[in-house]
């Protein structure tokens, strides 16, 4: 294997010096300085770019890069002295025009010289960090053009007339001002600095007298029409001809001059503010108010503030008039019909913003609990609509109405005292028969479940319970005697104690053909139910009589069952003594009396006649079969009258017994708590039970105390030896 040597090469330079001719810059600059001129001349057809370029070139690359740049600097400054001057010498509105030609001319020259120079862009101007060639003509048109004295006041004076015009009413050529905007976007700051500082300035002056102008000779709705039309042009007019950035600056200066500035007056002006636009269902109005209050701070806040006392001094006024309190089922219909308008005006004007569905719920709870009687009059609404109000009504206008009810309930503090009034209600429509809908019935009770829980409607589900199982009771009942089908038939319902409203158990007389039918019917029941007794409810009970009276006209009456056991007594008597009556069937008198009442003292229902004919009826008064009684009717109903509000005594009566069992929920919960918590400080404990029970009513803290002190006298709990406000609980 040979050991080949290896080589060194080398390059050696040339052996002789190449020579640069002295002139070679100036002369190759002149052509390039000629070439500028002819460009700005506009006599660019006769030069042959590619030379030129070549020109440049060999500059750059000789280095001579420093003598092109300034030589570029000087000529076109030189231009830019001479356009400034033609532009200077233009009157009138032909300035602007002279000075967007002078600006296009100057683009196109721009593109054409940098074409040339695009060598020296791309090193020269890269290494020693010049501004490039494009860049260069923008500065130099700014400094000696745009920054001219007289060019500059005249160029701000000018924008600002036409925008003032334009908001006067002027036609403007928009596209001018556009192109006029848009080259001094592309010069920099100077848009910032030369106009729209001036404009939002002027635009603040322009905006604060008019809108002064405005608030002193327009209502409320107009002015919003104005300042709504304002902001729509000046976005606008962003749109055609300023900067993008612009439009937020300018709209605030429009929504604090015609909205901030006067946000109070608006709202509260006289005859056309906010509350008369509520109070009127101006909803394309308030959808304005929100819209442009919404855009300022606090807007919307002063808004909800004027509606929310608004809404509690007209609330107040209604739940507090002794006039509307007389009709139960009115009142509360107005509160579902205000109710429906406040909701109507958030969902078309405010959006459904959820600040003033929150304010119209506080608002509807603070009034409607100012009346204590209010849950009566709710449960009174719900026992009309269930009686009459819902026939004819489709199934989802039932669950319409059913949900509207719903939505007053939660705005109940005291929810417990509903549930005695509905308890009671429900009991009176089940027991005569007089409920629309048994399955309207159910839905109700499903979303009281829901809302408060099973504790709550445990009794109202067992009440309907019974009365289904009644049914079958009665199946029965007939199935084992079906040789009661050809004389008088009875109907009974089975209520269970403990589900339905305490009922006053009152002794009456029954006719001998019921009380043989009722005998029976105990004897079955208690037959097939081990352990149970029965207690009759004559008072609550109902009856269908046939009757003939005189030239043998025929009616069936639908009467009480203390009318059914006074009637039956004509059957052997012609003319029969009140002492007589009371004696006979052990009616209670006050309730005789008014049965007694709906039989001969209502016209067209007047079955009796009574000796001597006054219109109450006294101990002293005899009464006579009334022969000459006629109707258009065949079935007659006589003297049912269903109770709308509760007298005095009762109302204190339900009340002690709602306070009553609220002492029991309280203990309950102060128990439940402290058997999960072992030990807890007085105001975390108050607060707990406040909360567990606001379900079902407002824990007053007095009552919670007296009933915490009951548990420790009942050793449930104890206080802490070392600190009193700590509870321990007793297992």
């Amino acid at each position: 294997m040979s050991n080949q040597r290896k080589r060194n090469f080398s390059i050696e330079a040339f052996k002789h010096r190449v020579i640069m001719d002295p002139r070679y810059a100036e002369h190759t600059w002149s052509i390039l300085e000629h070439a500028i001129h002819e460009i700005y001349n506009k006599n660019a057809s006769s030069l042959s770019f590619e030379e030129l370029y070549r020109n440049a070139y060999n500059m750059v690359l000789h280095r001579f890069g420093e003598k092109l740049y300034s030589g570029l600097v000087a000529t076109m400054t030189f231009h830019l002295k001479e356009i400034a001057k033609s532009v200077e010498a233009t009157q009138g509105i032909s300035f602007l025009e002279e000075l967007n030609r002078k600006w296009i001319d100057h683009n196109k020259a721009l593109e054409m010289i940098r074409d040339i120079l695009m060598y020296m862009d791309r090193t020269y101007i890269t290494v020693t960090r010049k501004a490039r060639v494009y860049a260069l003509g923008l500065n130099l048109w700014r400094e000696n053009v745009i920054y001219s004295n007289q060019i500059r006041t005249r160029l701000l004076s000018m924008l600002l007339d036409s925008v003032y015009s334009e908001r006067v009413g002027v036609v403007v050529n928009r596209g001018l001002i556009r192109n006029i905007t848009m080259m001094l976007m592309d010069l920099g700051p100077v848009y910032r600095q030369e106009f729209e500082t001036h404009f939002l300035q002027v635009s603040a002056e322009f905006y604060k007298v008019e809108s002064q102008k405005f608030i002193e000779c327009c209502d409320c709705g107009d002015y919003l029409k104005k300042a709504e039309r304002r902001l729509d042009e000046e976005m606008d007019r962003v749109n055609h001809y300023l900067d993008p950035r612009t439009e937020k600056k300018i709209t605030n200066v429009v929504e604090k001059e015609m909205i901030e500035n006067h946000m109070l007056r608006l709202i509260h002006m006289e005859n056309s503010g906010l509350v008369n636009m509520l109070c009127d269902d101006k909803y394309e109005d308030l959808g304005r108010m929100y819209n442009l209050f919404r855009r300022v701070n606090n807007g919307l806040q002063n808004i909800i503030e004027v509606m929310t006392s608004h809404m509690r001094e007209s609330g107040k006024q209604l739940v507090t008039d002794p006039e509307r309190l007389k009709n139960p089922v009115e009142f509360v219909q107005r509160l579902l019909d205000e109710k429906d308008k406040y909701d109507k005006i958030i969902n078309l004007a405010f959006s459904n913003d959820k600040l003033f569905q929150d304010a119209l719920n506080l608002s509807f709870k603070f009034f409607i609990n100012l009346n204590p009687r209010s849950p009566e009059f709710i449960s009174l609404l719900v026992d009309d609509k269930f009686r009459k109000g819902l026939k004819g009504v489709s199934e989802g206008d039932i669950e319409v109405t059913l949900d509207k009810v719903m939505i007053l309930f939660r705005y109940l503090d005291e929810k417990d005292m509903f549930e005695k009034y509905y308890k009671q209600h429900l009991a009176k429509r089940l027991l005569s028969g007089k409920t629309v809908s048994n399955d309207a019935e159910r839905s109700f009770i499903v979303k009281l479940k829901t809302e408060c829980g099973f504790q709550f409607t445990a009794k109202l589900e067992g009440m309907l319970t019974d009365m289904k199982t009644s049914l079958d009771t009665m199946q029965g009942f007939y199935a084992r005697h079906p040789e009661l089908g050809d004389g008088p038939t009875l109907t009974v319902q089975v209520l269970t104690t403990g589900s339905w409203p305490s009922l006053t158990s009152v002794a009456c007389n029954l006719p001998v053909e019921m009380l043989e039918l009722c005998e029976k019917f105990q004897s079955y029941y208690l037959g097939i139910h081990t352990g149970r007794r029965l207690t009759w409810q004559t008072n609550m009970g109902t009856a269908d009589l046939k009757a003939t009276f005189g030239k043998g006209q025929r009616h069936e009456l639908n009467v009480s069952t203390y009318q059914m056991c006074v009637l039956m007594l004509f059957n052997d008597a012609d003319r029969l003594s009140y002492n007589e009556i009371e004696q006979v069937t052990e009616i209670p008198a006050s309730d005789l009396k008014r049965c007694l009442q709906s039989l001969a003292l209502v016209k067209g229902r007047n079955v009796l006649r009574k000796e001597p004919m006054t219109k109450d009826v006294s101990e002293d008064d005899a009464f006579f079969f009334n022969d000459n009684f006629s109707s258009k009717l065949y079935k007659v109903k006589i003297g049912t009258v269903v109770a709308t509000k509760e007298s005095e005594p009762e109302k204190l009566e339900t009340r002690q017994k709602v306070q009553e069992d609220r002492k029991l929920q309280i203990d309950s919960a102060i128990v439940r708590i402290m058997k999960a918590r072992k030990q807890l400080d007085h105001n975390n404990l108050i607060a707990e039970v406040t909360k567990l029970l606001q379900s079902r009513f407002l824990a007053n803290v007095t009552d919670v105390k007296k009933r915490i002190e009951s548990l420790i006298e009942r050793e449930f709990m104890e206080r802490d030896n070392s600190d009193r406000k700590l509870y321990r609980y007793l297992a």
